[in-house]
């Protein structure tokens, strides 16, 4: 298992894209929409290609949670080749798995929320 990107919350997607790529000098590289309507916009850095995700919920998505200026940290991304082990090491460090999402019956991704509601998606990376 290894840390992929950090994903944070932003209220406003077109600002908050700008200020990445102008401000910070990260490239887009891919972006989409989450099946609950969200939308995320991942960016990597050219010179160490760190990755840093945007993530935008509409306004009465379960997601879109209260915002508060400075605590926008969303998620943390890790990539790994075994979800069961690595959701096993999660659960014993004290996390609860939230939601899982499933693709032709496998799980695929898998999100666990730890202390202070710090939440981990796991995605499955069989080449990890």
């Amino acid at each position: 298992m290894y840390l992929d990107y950090a994903g944070i919350r932003v209220t406003n997607l077109a600002r908050s894209s700008r200020f990445v790529t102008k401000g910070l000098g990260l490239r887009e590289i891919r972006r989409g929409r989450m099946a609950h309507g969200g939308v995320w916009v991942l960016f990597e850095d050219r010179a160490s290609h760190q990755q840093l995700e945007l993530n935008w919920y509409p306004k009465g998505n379960r997601y879109a949670t209260p915002f508060v200026a400075g605590e926008g940290l969303d998620h943390l991304g890790f990539r790994t080749n075994d979800l069961d082990a690595a959701g096993r090491q999660l659960r014993a460090a004290g996390a609860k798995k939230v939601h899982e999402i499933r693709e032709r019956g496998k799980i695929v991704l898998a999100y666990y929320e730890g202390p202070d509601g710090l939440w981990v998606e796991l995605i499955l990376s069989p080449s990890v």
